[in-house]
């Protein structure tokens, strides 16, 4: 058996040599083994949020307002005040959202494209002064639309880019973070929230857009809001959600004005033990009625003071921010189910919403 095996290996050895040799001399890459390249460096083009400036830019306008005031300057008659800002046309019929004090009391309207397209025959469909935002129409072909994604939802730590014209000084990218997207105490009304992030604001941003990575729109800038109390802070701006935005232009364009829902009352949220929430990691139970406008619907239906409310129309109380938006976007006229507890007992009653007289 072993003189067999010396046998058949000594040739078979022989041959691997002749192989080996045979392809050092003819095919010596094919004896090469194989290193992978190494993975190439980022570079900038990785980091660049061009395609979303791309995609959204030509959308965003600028605009520029001027009212003639009829009190004389010194003896000189009449003057005028020019105001600047930005818009975002929203469709291609020739919506364009703004903030309101961009165009507040103008006599004359001009927006202009980035295509260079300039529109005097501007027309003010309505305007929203909680929100501080107005909805503008031009009539023209071959408008560029912003990008739009309804589900998108940003959150905190999200890179955003705000375009403008700010100072005038032409269409200007500036890059932040979100860093909250609910702040509700910065106007003085329970109407606005806003996103709250680092991308630079001035004047002249004012109803810019606010866009993701993907150029899709987040919200639309307010530099009326940059400053509380006047304080020259540094990387704290505001922005109105994009989808409060859409709320306010749907009702614009289907009343002309924003209607909105109003019951009558003042809460606090409360845990499950009935306890003011202090601890807001705390899971909201309901909400305890505070105070009840005697002429509102809600003190004619019947709610007293501290009845917890735990459901409105079957939804469950999570936030207060979120009832306030449900009861105003409920048209007047409506009726709203309320569950609620009066001490130990869990009631029911129906409520019919009226319009909210701001």
């Amino acid at each position: 058996m072993l003189k067999t095996f010396k046998f058949v290996l000594f040739p078979t050895l022989l041959g691997l040599g002749f192989a080996f040799i045979f392809l050092f001399i003819r095919h010596p890459e094919s004896l090469r083994f194989y290193v992978p390249e190494k993975p190439k460096a980022l570079n900038q083009s990785h980091l660049s949020f061009a395609n979303a400036v791309r995609n959204a830019s030509p959308a965003v306008v600028n605009i520029y307002s001027e009212s003639i005031s009829n009190q004389p300057r010194s003896l000189r008659g009449q003057s005028s005040v020019k105001e600047l800002g930005s818009g975002i046309i929203m469709s291609k019929k020739g919506y364009i959202l703004t903030n309101y004090h961009v165009i507040n009391n103008a006599d004359q309207i001009i927006v202009i494209l980035k295509d260079g397209r300039q529109f005097t025959d501007v027309q003010l469909i309505g305007y929203d002064t909680p929100t501080d935002l107005a909805l503008l129409k031009i009539n023209a072909e071959h408008l560029p639309e912003i990008p739009i994604d309804d589900s998108f939802k940003p959150q905190v730590g999200d890179v955003v880019l705000a375009i403008g014209n700010p100072l005038n000084l032409g269409q200007t990218i500036t890059q932040g973070i979100i860093s909250a997207t609910d702040k509700t105490n910065i106007a003085q009304t329970r109407h606005t929230r806003f996103l709250q992030m680092d991308a630079a604001i001035n004047t002249g941003n004012s109803g810019g857009a606010v866009i993701n990575t993907n150029g899709t729109l987040v919200g639309i800038t307010s530099a009326k809001f940059k400053h509380k109390r006047n304080l020259e802070v540094q990387g704290i701006f505001f922005a109105v959600p994009y989808s409060l935005a859409k709320q306010v232009m749907d009702k614009i364009i289907k009343y002309g004005r924003v209607v909105r829902g109003y019951l009558g009352f003042t809460a606090e949220p409360v845990d499950s033990a009935g306890r003011l929430l202090r601890d807001y990691n705390t899971p909201m139970f309901g909400m305890r009625i505070t105070q009840l406008d005697p002429l509102g619907p809600t003190w004619a239906a019947g709610l007293q003071q501290n009845d917890i409310v735990i459901r409105i129309d079957g939804q469950k109380i999570v936030s207060m921010q979120q009832t306030l938006e449900q009861i105003a976007n409920t048209p007047p006229g409506n009726q709203l189910k309320f569950e609620f507890y009066r001490g130990s007992q869990l009631q029911s009653m129906n409520i019919t919403v009226d319009e909210a007289r701001l």
